[in-house]
């Protein structure tokens, strides 16, 4: 086979090295303080916005999760129609949303391994009631969304172009970033496995929470890296893009 030596190298990947790791090596066992939850964020020009939390939902919950299962697909076409401030605060609970914080841990609505939910997201927002254009970062403990960049003209096309033409004038995007100490604090030589694993589960969360509000999304995973970060303004070292979905009416 072609490049079977390369396959092989990166198919270890995927493979489980449990019995193998020293688990007296992690930081957690040198008694290093577990890493934040959740990166600072500062308040640029009174942008932190307060997201509807689940007992204030009117109009969640129409379909069955049967119905959503079945009807799951990838979307790439969206309607004009804007994405109200309920709809996008159930996305964002849905995705990262946090049911208990113990103070080391955060137990949320996506399973992560060890409870240590590595991802930062970060949202795009082109259409959305009650939300100005630009780039926010969501806040899982306080459920709420920061600004961390104003909208500038022909922010789109610099999406665009980092997604490799995918702006597909979806209401908003997601964009998750991993901060892979988060894992390795725990889990060393495990992590980047258990990081990917921990993407599925969030990004199926969102599918599903997509059918039930009459929205459609589709996993990106092919994007320029150097792009995506510079769009983000994250280091692309101790934080870089790893996954991006759109959401839009469909």
């Amino acid at each position: 086979m072609a490049g079977s030596v390369k396959f092989k190298r990166d198919r270890k990947f995927l493979k489980s090295n449990w019995d193998v790791l020293e688990f007296d090596s992690s930081d957690q066992a040198k008694k290093i303080p577990v890493p934040p939850m959740e990166k600072p964020y500062t308040v640029q020009n009174g942008k932190v916005i307060r997201l509807l939390k689940p007992e204030s939902w009117r109009n969640i919950g129409r379909i069955s999760l049967k119905d959503a299962i079945m009807k799951r697909q990838s979307r790439r076409k969206y309607t004009n129609e804007t994405i109200s401030f309920e709809e996008l605060s159930f996305l964002l609970y849905a995705t990262q949303g946090v049911k208990k914080n113990s103070g080391r841990h955060s137990f949320r609505t996506v399973p992560s391994g060890g409870a240590r939910h590595p991802f930062e997201t970060y949202l795009f927002v082109w259409n959305v009631e009650g939300i100005e254009k630009g780039i926010y970062r969501y806040l899982p403990l306080e459920h709420a969304v920061c600004l961390e960049k104003k909208y500038v003209k022909g922010m789109e096309k610099e999406l665009d172009s980092a997604t490799m033409g995918q702006f597909w004038n979806a209401g908003f995007y997601f964009i998750w970033t991993a901060i892979p100490y988060r894992t390795e604090w725990r889990y060393i030589d495990a992590s980047a496995k258990l990081i990917a694993i921990d993407a599925g589960h969030l990004c199926q969360n969102l599918y599903l929470a997509c059918e039930e509000i009459g929205c459609g999304t589709c996993g990106i995973g092919s994007y320029s890296q150097k792009e995506a970060d510079s769009f983000l303004c994250v280091d692309g070292k101790d934080e870089f893009c790893v996954y991006m979905a759109p959401v839009g009416k469909v």
